[in-house]
């Protein structure tokens, strides 16, 4: 079953994220798979960076893992959290990766070192969304 899939804003691929384990990058103009990438258990969520480098998977290892888009190399993972992840987003500015989980807390990394910045405590259930706003501009 796929849980989440995320487009490129550049239009070129779509990311998805399963629960065999997989996230797969695909091309949007021909549909061809280009990476499978591993996780040890289901794939809950995946985002792509604003500046469509990375992409980002949370999953119910506990993990939130970084992904460098072209190569599909893992850049880091990310060790915090408790429980599944269940969401995953970039910051408009590609600098920080914000996920949310069932062991209710909202954890803020930094995208280039894979460290946790913060942990935001307080929900008294599980987090099942996070997002980001990407703000565009728009020529005249």
């Amino acid at each position: 079953m796929v849980n989440s899939v995320a487009v490129s804003l550049d239009n070129r691929h779509v990311v998805s994220g399963s629960s065999d384990k997989t996230v797969r990058i695909w091309n949007l103009s021909t549909g061809e798979e280009e990476h499978v990438l591993q996780h040890s258990h289901y794939v809950g969520s995946v985002a792509i960076s604003p500046d469509n480098c990375r992409v980002v998977s949370g999953s119910s290892d506990n993990t939130v893992r970084i992904w460098n888009a072209s190569t599909g190399e893992e850049e880091h993972v990310l060790h915090g959290h408790f429980d599944w992840v269940f969401s995953v987003a970039f910051s408009p500015d590609n600098r920080h990766i914000v996920s949310g989980s069932f062991d209710n807390t909202v954890r803020i990394w930094n995208a280039s070192t894979g460290e946790e910045e913060h942990v935001l405590r307080g929900h008294s259930s599980a987090v099942t969304s996070v997002t980001s706003p990407i703000y565009r501009t728009r020529s005249l």
